[in-house]
């Protein structure tokens, strides 16, 4: 893992493509990926920023979400990610790198296209975390079809189910528990402004959860609590190898952006970090891209 605190040129940071194919089952292991994603395990350095703080994050296994759940508890916060049963052992590592920080972490397998199991999990996270106030939901799901014709309506429901419906789900369940000073985040993608031919029912889902945040957004700094949006481009998680892309283009993933690879999960971590600390305090409804330099509209 290469040491992100030490100024060098952000181009030649991480690896680059080409990269070899690793088709995976949905919804793949991090730990089957070549070259493996660095979440911060060993490069996120903490400061304090959320001492204290009790924080829920959706697919907190892998990808983006373990970034941020990795960074959370190097920050001082108890942190309960939730997360298919088939991605135990992702999640187990999760939970002792949050725990060999001292603090509480507490795991939540299950299907989060199931409404009970999303209020469910909501109830699980503050009862055993003590209270909740950082929810960050973040899980997804990306299919890749390569024409219309092929976009079953099977597909179109699951997809649908997990980043939109589940995204309600979950902070309907969770808003009355969010004292003022809360914050929720919600990952998009550039998908939302730029989407890709492929995956017509992903960006879809992304461009309603940017809509949805800035609407949730009004509601709740009523209350005292901030919603906010991450979009990120091209970062290197299993959702890619295990069918979000075609293999052929998992190979050069990342190539097209102006640094010539992907991002890294740890890369994008500190912006959920920043929207979750009172160090965002004047800051809701926005929406954060982290593109590699494509930017958002």
């Amino acid at each position: 893992m290469t040491d992100r605190l030490t100024m060098q040129d952000p181009r030649h940071q991480y690896p680059k493509p080409p990269f070899p194919k690793q088709p995976q089952p949905v919804p793949g292991l991090a730990a089957q990926m070549d070259p493996k994603p660095d979440h911060g395990e060993t490069s996120y350095k903490g400061s304090g920023r959320l001492q204290g703080r009790k924080a829920l994050i959706t697919g907190g296994d892998s990808g983006i979400g373990r970034a941020a759940a990795i960074a959370y508890a190097r920050e001082g916060a108890d942190v309960a990610i939730a997360y298919l049963p088939s991605e135990e052992a992702d999640a187990h590592e999760v939970i002792e790198l949050i725990e060999a920080e001292g603090r509480k972490g507490v795991a939540l397998p299950g299907d989060i296209t199931d409404e009970t199991w999303c209020k469910a999990l909501v109830e699980k996270a503050v009862s055993d975390l003590g209270g909740l106030d950082i929810l960050v939901i973040n899980a997804g799901r990306q299919q890749f079809r390569e024409d219309i014709s092929k976009l079953t309506s099977e597909d179109f429901d699951k997809t649908l189910k997990t980043n939109l419906y589940a995204m309600h789900w979950i902070a309907q369940a969770a808003v009355g528990h969010l004292p003022a000073g809360s914050a929720v985040i919600t990952t998009a993608s550039v998908q939302a402004y730029d989407p890709s031919a492929i995956l017509l029912d992903y960006a879809t889902t992304k461009a309603g959860i940017v809509a949805y945040t800035k609407a949730l957004a009004a509601q709740l700094i009523e209350k005292g609590i901030r919603a906010n949006v991450v979009a990120p481009g091209p970062f290197w998680t299993v959702l890619q190898s295990s069918g979000g892309q075609p293999q052929e283009k998992v190979t050069k993933f990342g190539e097209q952006s102006q640094f010539g690879r992907p991002g890294q999960p740890v890369e994008i971590a500190p912006v959920y970090v920043l929207l979750a600390s009172q160090e965002g305090s004047y800051i809701t409804g926005e929406v954060y891209g982290v593109t590699g330099g494509a930017g958002i509209a």
